[in-house]
Parts: C-alpha cells; sequence; structure tokens
C-alpha cells in the first residue's frame, strides 16, 4: 500500500472544477467583502443522502476527521484492554487537543503504559494548539516537546496497537506496516470505499491520510454511531465505546477553551460526536434519534481550506437546519457561529455569516 503520486481519483486531473456551493458571505459594511464556497453531504447509516449542497461526491482528505476510526482497531484488537487503557486515554486517541496538561499526561501514561518512550512517536513537535499553554513555555523558556503534538493520543494508540501485532514499533507511521494496513481496512469498510479506490497521501503527522468523498465520510461518521445490523456484535461494541468516549470527555478530544469539537460535544449532551480535520474538512455522526432514527452522519468542506470563520459558522448552521441543534443550543455556540468583524478601534463593522439553504431528502424511513 503506497501513497498515490497521481491518483486518478485527484482534483488536479479534473477537466472541470466541482460545482462549489456559496456558504458564507463576510461582510464588511454595505458590501460583501469575501465568499467561502464548498460541499456538504448528510446519509444515514445505509447511505441514502438525506442533505446536500455542492458535490457530495467531492474528493478531498479526511484529515483528522479520520482518528475515530484510526482509533477502532486499538479497541477491536484488544489492544487498549490488554494495556490496560482507560476510556480518557481511549478519547485523547480520538483527539486533535490542545496540548494542554490534562493531554499530555494522559499521553505520557499510554506510553508508560506500554513501555516506550515519547521519542518512539513519530508525529513531530510543534507549539500546543492552546495560546495559554505556548505563553507559558515561552515564559518558562522551554521549547515545546512530542507530549505537545495535538495527535500524541493517537501515535501512543498506534504504538499499543504495534507491539499488540508483534509488529514492529519503529515504522509503524509507514503505509504498509500492520497497523495502517488494519487502519485503511475500518475506513474501508466503515465508508464503504474499496481500497484500491482510496486515494492516499501523508498527513501531518506523516502517517497516511485518506482520500474520500463527502458522502463516503459522512455514511463513516453514520455507521460509527448507529452500526448497521450487517456488522458483528464485537464491531457494534468497539464503535460504542469509541462514541462514549468522545461524548463523556470532551475537553480530551479538543481541549479545555476554544475548541469547536469540544463545545459541540458539550452542546450535544450525548447526542452527537463531533470532529474536525485540517483543509477546512467537519465529520460530525448524530447517534439515532426520533427525527433519525437510524442515526446521521455529516461532512463538510470548505473549498478554500478555511478553518476558523467559515468552517464553524457552515457546521453550525448544518446541524440547526438538520434539527440537531435548537435555539437555546445555536445561541450557546454563537460565539463560533457569528462573528464580528471589527476594527483597530474595536468597532463592529461587519460579519461572518451563513447563506445557504441545504437541500433535503425527506426523511431517513428506508
Amino acid at each position: 500500500m503506497q501513497p498515490s503520486q497521481k491518483h486518478p481519483f485527484s482534483n488536479s486531473g479534473r477537466l472541470e472544477a466541482p460545482t462549489a456551493a456559496l456558504l458564507v458571505e463576510v461582510t464588511r459594511d454595505p458590501i460583501v467583502e469575501s465568499r467561502h464556497c464548498g460541499h456538504i453531504a448528510a446519509v444515514h447509516n445505509r447511505g441514502r443522502l438525506l442533505a446536500s449542497l455542492g458535490s457530495p461526491e467531492e474528493i478531498t482528505y479526511l484529515r483528522s476527521s479520520a482518528k475515530p476510526l484510526q482509533a477502532l482497531p486499538l479497541v477491536a484488537s484488544g489492544a487498549a484492554d490488554r494495556f490496560g487503557f482507560t476510556e480518557e486515554e481511549v478519547a485523547l486517541a480520538c483527539a486533535s487537543h490542545n496540548g494542554e496538561p490534562i493531554h499530555t499526561r494522559l499521553a505520557q501514561s499510554m506510553l508508560n503504559k506500554i513501555g516506550l518512550p515519547p521519542s518512539a512517536l513519530k508525529c513531530g513537535v510543534h507549539e500546543p494548539y492552546s495560546e495559554g499553554e505556548t505563553l507559558k513555555l515561552r515564559a518558562r523558556g522551554e521549547a515545546p516537546n512530542v507530549l505537545h503534538n495535538n495527535c500524541s493520543g493517537k501515535h501512543a494508540g498506534m504504538l499499543a496497537l504495534a507491539l499488540h501485532l508483534g509488529a514492529p514499533t519503529e515504522t509503524y507511521d509507514q503505509p504498509d506496516h500492520p497497523v495502517q494496513r488494519e487502519i485503511i481496512k475500518a475506513v474501508s469498510r466503515f465508508s464503504e470505499t474499496p481500497v484500491e479506490k482510496m486515494a492516499l497521501g501523508i498527513d501531518g503527522c506523516g502517517i497516511p491520510c485518506f482520500g474520500l468523498s463527502l458522502r463516503a465520510m459522512a455514511l463513516m461518521y453514520a455507521r460509527l454511531v448507529a452500526p448497521p445490523a450487517s456488522f458483528d456484535g464485537a464491531t457494534r461494541t468497539t464503535c460504542s465505546r469509541i462514541v462514549s468516549a468522545m461524548v463523556n470527555h470532551p475537553e480530551l478530544i479538543g481541549g479545555s477553551v476554544n475548541r469547536l469539537d469540544t463545545e459541540l460535544l458539550r452542546t450535544g449532551s450525548g447526542r452527537l460526536i463531533s470532529k474536525v480535520g485540517a483543509e477546512g474538512v467537519y465529520t460530525a455522526g448524530i447517534l439515532p434519534c426520533p427525527d433519525w432514527p437510524n442515526g446521521l452522519g455529516l461532512a463538510v468542506k470548505i473549498e478554500d481550506g478555511e478553518n476558523h470563520r467559515a468552517r464553524p459558522a457552515v457546521v453550525i448552521e448544518a446541524l440547526r437546519q438538520l434539527g440537531i441543534l435548537d435555539d437555546q443550543a445555536t445561541k450557546r455556540l454563537d460565539a463560533y457561529a457569528h462573528i464580528v468583524i471589527r476594527n483597530r478601534n474595536g468597532d463592529a463593522v461587519g460579519d461572518v455569516r451563513p447563506v445557504f439553504q441545504l437541500k433535503q431528502s425527506g426523511n431517513d424511513s428506508d
């Protein structure tokens, strides 16, 4: 399994760009100054497209939205139980965390349990996503370490799986390693995308990332929160454990403050899981409920890769239109959904606002 150099499913080979929908307008006083376009897909666990905009078949990389699926083999194989990983540590394996002490301590605990040092992690080093933690490190004259990497929990989980499989730990990040083969099988199964038809790249943390259609991404999450009857009991139990870890520990998935995933998990109160990816990607799974008895998977791609002003507004508005967030929940998320443009004096001179209406295809009764 090698990453594609020029994959037949790559956007670069298309004669025409996919048709993206206008999702967000950025205003300054009387005019629209900027626009963000993209794609949205929502499906139930049998794959029926229930809502969309743009091109649901647009292919892009999952990036960090893959993390809950990348953690599935860790739990399904028995590795998490063998090494005594807590639910919090399973949550960290699904996280793009802030690098706060609550995160670095857990990552170190996972390494202690498997008997490997931080140097075994191949995710690289970056400053904590938490601005506060970064400022504290700088004030102490300390450099960040590998545990601060937002992917350290995921990589610690991969090392545990490598040990459990009797595979070398030194090369766990390579596409042909048994750990990565188990992960791509899980992604393929949940997304109904054959491995040979999946575009593969290398993620920022050095491991394979998966190119899928928005529809396939949404299906993956719908099946994670509502495994179909065709899935065996062990897989269904594994899904339940992953979902519970995310729902029960929102602050581990993102951070204690200023993280969209964490705030959506908190606001959802056990009704959904939320996971951002890089370059404007977002995925969510809505657990079975009266409106969506077969669960619901949602996938979003902001075409220009914007993560901070366009993506939150689109995600929250899409969840509102799908009936997942009521007015009270939307109000609690207003700081993410409604960004005010201010001048240097602090005066409001514009805003960032969603301007789309999902094309819905009825309920998920069939």
